[in-house]
């Protein structure tokens, strides 16, 4: 893969959303456009039906959950199965856990992976989950 670019999309259309390093987010999340997870997400993510989605998941960053979307790129930590309609790209660092369903992927030499490789055909379509809940509130102590 040296000296080959990336197939991966740096960005997809529309606004960003950042959960920054230090914020945890319990629930499902339900997104369009670009989607970056620097701290921990515990519950799914999926992106809109029809949506041009991107999912960043930066090295310090871990999801807890199904992940459901277009495209995604991985440094962090994934804990559940990942479902890649599109491009999957696993960097140096990336960790998961889970079963990865995928059209195109691309590993870098140091990304790991604790489950099946599916590859499933571009006409797949990312499936909307169908039992999103809000976020729940933060623990009253």
């Amino acid at each position: 893969m040296r000296n080959k670019q990336s197939q991966m999309p740096t960005t997809a259309n529309g606004a960003t959303t950042l959960i920054s390093a230090g914020t945890t987010v319990s629930g499902d999340i339900t997104f369009s456009g670009n989607l970056d997870v620097e701290g921990r997400v515990i519950g799914s993510i999926s992106a809109e039906p029809g949506a041009s989605a991107l999912l960043r998941v930066v090295a310090g960053g871990s999801v807890e959950g199904e992940i459901r979307v277009p495209s995604a790129s991985i440094s962090g930590s994934v804990k559940g199965n990942i479902y890649s309609a599109d491009n999957l790209e696993l960097t140096k660092g990336a960790v998961v856990t889970g079963d990865v369903f995928y059209n195109l992927i691309e590993m870098s030499m140091g990304s790991k992976i604790d489950g099946n490789l599916k590859h499933s055909t571009a006409s797949a379509k990312v499936e909307q989950i169908s039992s999103a809940s809000p976020v729940v509130s933060a623990d009253k102590s």
